[in-house]
């Protein structure tokens, strides 16, 4: 299953804009560049009783930390597992990014990575506008509907980034194995991950009928018990590139909110603005 996984588990095609993206009006033009989405998601382990402490996550469930992409089609283009659960979701991605022999599908020129705002704001990777309404939960009931052009992008944002939430209740609902994991070695149980990953990859692609691809094939809000809420600031250390990267994303940002707003006759962001 590992030896199917390093077959089905690969990146698409970035010359190419994705069917989701290009044929959905909420999402085209504005994020044409966009390849996929990066997030972790927390998996079920089990270690012995002195390793419990590096792998209890905020939830104070003993887990490991598992850093994941996706393309828009709900596959699966890279898996690092085995980190322990106390583990911030940021450094996993910024050991994943760095180490080469890892095999990280990095965005190339002019293409980014959908990220949340747990991860740093740097050159390939668009977050969302930090201090505005982002989950897909904050806009509905009476707050329903954006009411300026960060929200907007924000709401945007979030339903994009929404597909790999979506492709973690897709594993997680059809290898129950990821919520109750057994006492393997702790490299046999990242391993074990990487296999599923496969494997849903191979069922996707030979497009079989499958209830768990339709059920959270539409946008939706996804709870995960195992999944603490990301809410912890990361310091990643910066660099005169890193701060041009960040600057760089950041415009973008904004140009791409100032598309929507003016699509939907909002005023737009001063491009000076913060």
């Amino acid at each position: 299953m590992v030896q199917l996984a390093n077959e089905t588990i690969r990146p698409p095609n970035f010359d190419v804009v994705p069917s989701e993206i290009q044929h959905n009006p909420k999402f085209s033009p504005f994020f044409q560049d966009c390849i996929g989405a990066i997030d972790g998601t927390h998996i079920s382990a089990i270690v012995p009783r002195s390793e419990q402490t590096r792998y209890r996550n905020r939830k104070a469930l003993i887990t490991q930390n598992v850093m994941c992409a996706c393309s828009f089609d709900m596959r699966f283009t890279f898996v690092y597992a085995g980190w322990e659960g106390s583990a911030h979701d940021a450094r996993v991605f910024e050991e994943a990014r760095s180490n080469a022999t890892l095999g990280f599908p990095h965005p190339p020129p002019g293409k980014y990575y959908a990220v949340d705002s747990g991860y740093a704001s740097q050159l390939g990777y668009l977050t969302p506008f930090r201090g505005e309404r982002y989950h897909l939960p904050d806009f509905s009931g009476e707050r329903r509907g954006a009411r300026t052009p960060k929200e907007l992008f924000n709401h945007r944002h979030s339903s994009l980034r929404n597909v790999i939430e979506r492709t973690f209740g897709v594993l997680k609902n059809r290898f129950q194995i990821l919520q109750k994991m057994k006492g393997y070695r702790i490299e046999d149980q990242a391993s074990i991950v990487v296999a599923c990953c496969g494997l849903h990859n191979y069922i996707k692609e030979q497009a079989i009928k499958d209830d768990l691809f339709d059920e959270y094939g539409c946008e939706q809000n996804v709870i995960d018990q195992l999944n603490p809420p990301n809410h912890q600031d990361f310091i990643a250390p910066t660099t005169s590139t890193s701060q041009r990267g960040a600057r760089q994303m950041s415009m973008l940002r904004i140009n791409i909110a100032n598309q929507m707003a003016i699509s939907k006759g909002m005023p737009m962001i001063p491009i000076d603005g913060p």
